[in-house]
């Protein structure tokens, strides 16, 4: 049965992340494994990298410890793989838009993201949506309605996103464009802060992981607008797609995969396969799976060819995206 988001939040709490003991306990690859995330604790990213660890211990590592170096949209955590080594015991965890988006906005990102890491498995899919808080009226309920809103109170015209130039960041923006409605885009360290502010009355709305509105509309504090996915989210089949809405071909899905670093050492290719056999066998766990569910994301995992060329494809896709948008972040 899945976890409530109050019982997984609380067992996000200890860092240290152990196996079941109950679990047969196989020779550890490693005494610690650190998985590293460039998001906050409690938001989508981090919870991948909390379920998997638990999943990766004591098989892969005696122990695994997840570690939140946020800042910059996520460069930070990236960044930092630079010199970790290259054994396959740091393994960092990211969505595409660092690795895939990034390189589009930045003249002169702290990495590199075709020389630093190297791909091991998908880790997760998920859709992302949009929604308003009490700063905006109760009747405003479609993404039309925004909008129309928005032209009638320009000053207010707003949304907030987990980091300028990540995926739900450009969405807005798009969203905007589609109706000539010029939005303020409001970044923050994470979506959960920007949904904080969102509740608050602080920031009229947020572009985000479609998982992390969950607890805020149950309690009707938020309101999802729309969903971004081809078709309507498992996870709010009451909302209605962009498509649905008359925005066409804005269909936008994000995932998130787990990297080894490859600088300034790359590591062996028995390294990648064995980290990904790991990863594959901890992303196959009921557990994990319907932990996952709790916020919206689908588990999944692929080899790391696959991996590879699905960056590449979204690297490709996004370069005419960013230059439609016009946003650089230097």
């Amino acid at each position: 049965m899945p976890l409530s988001r109050r019982a997984l939040l609380q067992a996000s709490a200890s860092m240290p992340l152990f196996a079941h003991a109950g679990r047969a306990r196989a020779q550890a690859v490693f005494d610690q494994v650190k998985v590293v995330t460039g998001f906050p604790p409690g938001g989508t990213s981090d919870t991948i990298c909390r379920r998997v660890a638990a999943k990766l211990a004591p098989g892969y590592g005696k122990s695994v410890v997840v570690e939140n170096r946020t800042g910059a949209g996520g460069q930070i955590a990236v960044q930092s793989m630079r010199q970790s080594p290259a054994d396959g015991s740091v393994i960092l965890q990211t969505p595409m838009s660092m690795l895939g988006i990034y390189p589009h906005i930045y003249k002169k990102l702290p990495y590199d993201p075709a020389t630093d890491v190297v791909p091991v498995s998908l880790g997760a899919t998920f859709d992302f949506g949009f929604a308003v808080g009490p700063a905006v009226p109760a009747g405003v309920k479609t993404m039309e309605e925004f909008l129309d809103w928005c032209k009638a109170n320009p000053a207010q015209a707003n949304f907030g996103s987990p980091g300028a130039g990540a995926m739900p960041h450009f969405i807005g923006e798009l969203v905007g464009k589609a109706r000539g409605v010029p939005l303020k885009h409001v970044p923050y360290r994470g979506t959960q802060p920007a949904i904080l502010e969102m509740v608050g009355g602080q920031v009229q709305a947020v572009s985000g992981p479609v998982g992390e509105f969950t607890q805020q509309v149950a309690a009707g504090k938020a309101r999802l607008l729309a969903t971004t996915g081809a078709q309507r989210s498992r996870f709010a089949p009451n909302t209605p797609t962009l498509v649905e809405q008359g925005f066409k071909d804005m269909v936008f899905s994000e995932w998130f995969g787990f990297f080894l670093p490859a600088s300034p050492v790359k590591p062996t290719p028995e390294v990648v396969q064995r980290a990904n056999a790991a990863l594959r066998a901890a992303l196959a766990d009921r557990e994990t799976i319907d932990g996952l569910a709790v916020m919206g994301l689908e588990a999944k995992s692929s080899t790391p060819a696959e991996l590879t060329a699905m960056l590449k494809a979204d690297f490709d896709k996004w370069g005419p995206l960013v230059k439609a948008v016009g946003f650089t972040a230097d």
